[in-house]
């Protein structure tokens, strides 16, 4: 519980969660709760329209919300699927490729120099109220920024960055939790998807699809999304703990509860002790991130 103080006394702000907490995804085939950690893990989440990508997505991003020891970095193609976390994040990028751009790499400036820390205090990764807090860095349509708007380069280059987040980030509390509906090497270069340890693969229109986004071989090992019924939204294959799909309903948050959420964490936020404030991302000039 949080205590803010109005000048009137103190007035609880109610519970809140930890980015260190395991995160509900949904239930499994048992109806049984589904959590999994995300600290130093990344996801990569794929799937036909429908299929409940951005159920999972913003079940994730409402987690963080609402850990005051974590912040948010948004990027969405389409705006108004992580739209209604915009009060409750520190950037928000939209459809504009060069913005994307030079947010990516002022989380690659930081993360550089959170790792210069590290090395400093010859630790090896972030621990639990260390002096810089996680980030989770959400990707909504990873498509729209890699392989659709914008000239080569700069997706190129959007792609590029993004994969060194993923590779680097974990030790330095960057979380990356990117959507897309068919991952392919076309969408996603192979260097990067194959860094994604943790993927989820809602119904797909082919084993082929099934078999982009899990990791190739699972569909000769009796695994496809493909199986998935196109009347279970939400439903999909989970590879995350044990290394090995599991059948889970992802939860569903319609619009009316994820605005509600997101209000509720921007109260927090707003209010939160001065102890619990982290430091943000610097703005830097256009140029200097070309």
């Amino acid at each position: 519980m949080l205590v803010a103080d109005t000048g009137k006394g103190a007035v609880e702000l109610g519970p809140t969660l930890s980015i260190f907490d395991p995160v509900y995804i949904g239930i499994d085939e048992f109806g049984q709760p589904k959590r999994v950690p995300l600290i130093e893990r990344n996801i990569l989440i794929g799937g036909e329209p429908g299929s409940g990508k951005s159920g999972l997505l913003n079940g994730i991003v409402a987690h963080a919300a609402l850990s005051l020891d974590c912040r948010l970095v948004l990027l969405d193609g389409k705006r108004v699927e992580l739209g209604q976390w915009r009060k409750c994040a520190e950037e928000f990028v939209g459809q504009d490729i060069e913005q994307a751009l030079v947010l990516l790499w002022r989380l690659q400036k930081m993360m550089d120099n959170r790792y210069d820390y590290l090395d400093a205090c010859e630790r090896r990764k972030i621990i639990p109220g260390d002096v810089f807090g996680p980030y989770l860095v959400a990707i909504d349509e990873i498509a729209y920024y890699s392989a659709t708007v914008g000239d080569k380069t700069q997706r190129e280059k959007f792609s590029m960055r993004l994969r060194d987040l993923v590779a680097r980030g974990r030790a330095v509390g960057l979380i990356v939790a990117a959507a897309t509906q068919r991952p392919s090497s076309d969408i996603i270069p192979t260097s990067l998807r194959d860094l994604f340890a943790w993927r989820f693969g809602g119904r797909c229109t082919n084993d082929s699809s099934s078999d982009i986004v899990l990791g190739h071989g699972w569909v000769a090992k009796g695994w496809s999304a493909n199986t998935i019924s196109p009347n279970n939204p939400g439903a999909g294959l989970l590879i995350a703990e044990n290394g090995s799909p599991e059948l889970v309903k992802v939860a569903y948050l319609d619009d009316r509860t994820c605005a509600a959420i997101a209000a509720y964490a921007a109260t927090l936020r707003a209010t939160a002790p001065a102890s619990l404030e982290r430091r943000k991302l610097r703005p830097v000039p256009v140029a200097a991130a070309a």
